[in-house]
């Protein structure tokens, strides 16, 4: 995953004379492209970056450590508002605010900055197709030594930019006047007597080693932007999130468009496809049908088809032909109870039977209690099975008599 950091200046205008640093990082860390330019001249590697970090200056965000109620969430973000209003200039409603971890005090780092200022930098990143941005404090982006403190001094347009770290999760920044002998003064004032190390551009490395000669406790070296990417990595303070709508993610529905657009694609023509089988089946039971109800008219002229039960019709009438002629059918009640006599052979003349019943094609025998044990009827169904017929006992002393599976009725 790509990630493309870029370093804002402070205030600076969106125009050609605001140049950003900037770096386009791999997974593993290394830098494969970096430079400076305006904002809006990095549209291309915006675009193609998975991730965009924005480095704030660090003199356009305050950081303060306030101790918190234990909240969480959006009690929280709603009572920051509240707890910062003491500490800054102006309306705290105008400003996006971000809270650390609290330490074991209770005492949390809040990150406040103009958030019109914000949004512009974020919406600026979003309309140029980043996927996601974060927004940090450059203070914090700064490597900590042990036991010390470390700056960095960049000229800009406007002065020399200082970004100031002196703990974890405390730092300052303010733009100074172009003299580099007071701006090195001024950071050492700022430091305390704990010693700095302070990161500077190749091109003035020579003039602060020569100045820090002067200066106790002073270690200047080269700025690059492995220290700023390796200590973003741990800088908790992402103001991204706080501008809520305004956003840390945008949607890339481009990206989607011709996927959803096939989706959609292959929705519809499955559609068409199910409506067309279903077309073409109703058809066929048109047709079949039409055909049943012509051959029922050809057998029967004079009776009239019921519709959807012209195959009951028919088996009824050849059932009812069949009697005529003198050819019973297997299914009705006189041939069905002729072969349960039958098959009850000795059984008939003891009475078992308690009622018959016909319905529904199949004979229903009520047989009296007690009169008919296991292997009598075993010997009752295999009679009937020579007849093809088949017995089924639904419920205790009740037999339901039918033409057996594969027997023409």
């Amino acid at each position: 995953m790509t990630t493309l950091y870029i370093r804002h200046p402070a205030k600076a205008s969106l125009d050609a004379a605001a140049a950003c640093a900037f770096v386009l990082a791999g997974d593993g860390g290394a830098l494969q492209q970096q430079g400076n330019a305006a904002l809006g001249s990095l549209g291309q590697l915006i675009a193609g970056a998975q991730r965009v970090v924005l480095l704030l200056a660090a003199a356009d965000v305050t950081l303060l450590r306030l101790k918190t109620p234990p909240l969480a969430g959006a009690r929280l973000r709603a009572a920051l508002p509240g707890l910062v209003e003491e500490h800054i200039l102006g309306d705290a409603q105008d400003c996006v605010l971000a809270a650390g971890a609290p330490d074991a005090a209770g005492l949390r780092t809040v990150a406040v900055a103009q958030r019109a200022w914000v949004e512009v930098l974020v919406q600026a990143l979003l309309a140029q197709g980043a996927r996601k941005v974060a927004v940090l404090p450059s203070q914090l982006c700064l490597p900590l030594p042990p036991g010390g403190v470390s700056a960095s001094l960049h000229a800009g347009s406007q002065g020399i930019e200082l970004a100031l770290r002196q703990t974890p999760q405390e730092g300052l920044g303010l733009v100074l006047p172009l003299d580099a002998q007071q701006a090195l003064a001024t950071t050492r004032a700022f430091a305390g007597d704990v010693p700095l190390t302070l990161y500077v551009a190749q091109d003035a490395l020579a003039q602060y080693q020569q100045l820090a000669q002067e200066v106790a406790g002073v270690t200047v070296e080269v700025d690059h932007w492995a220290h700023w990417i390796a200590a973003s990595r741990t800088a908790a303070l992402d103001l991204a999130p706080a501008l809520g709508a305004g956003g840390a993610a945008a949607r890339d529905w481009a990206r989607w468009r011709w996927p959803l657009r096939l989706a959609i694609l292959a929705v519809i023509v499955n559609l068409a496809g199910l409506n067309i089988e279903w077309s073409r089946l109703k058809r066929e039971v048109a047709t079949v049908q039409t055909s049943m109800q012509q051959t029922f008219k050809a057998a029967y002229p004079n009776e009239a088809p019921v519709f959807g039960l012209e195959a009951e019709q028919m088996r009824r009438n050849i059932a009812a032909a069949r009697l005529q002629g003198g050819q019973a059918s297997m299914d009705d009640f006189t041939s069905m109870s002729a072969a349960l006599g039958e098959a009850l052979g000795g059984l008939a003349g003891r009475g078992v039977v308690a009622s018959l019943e016909y319905r529904e094609r199949s004979l229903i025998v009520r047989i009296k209690p007690d009169m008919v044990d296991a292997s009598a009827q075993a010997q009752v169904k295999q009679g009937l099975a020579a007849r093809k017929l088949a017995l089924n006992e639904t419920e205790p002393g009740v037999w339901k008599i039918t033409v057996a599976t594969g027997a023409s009725a």
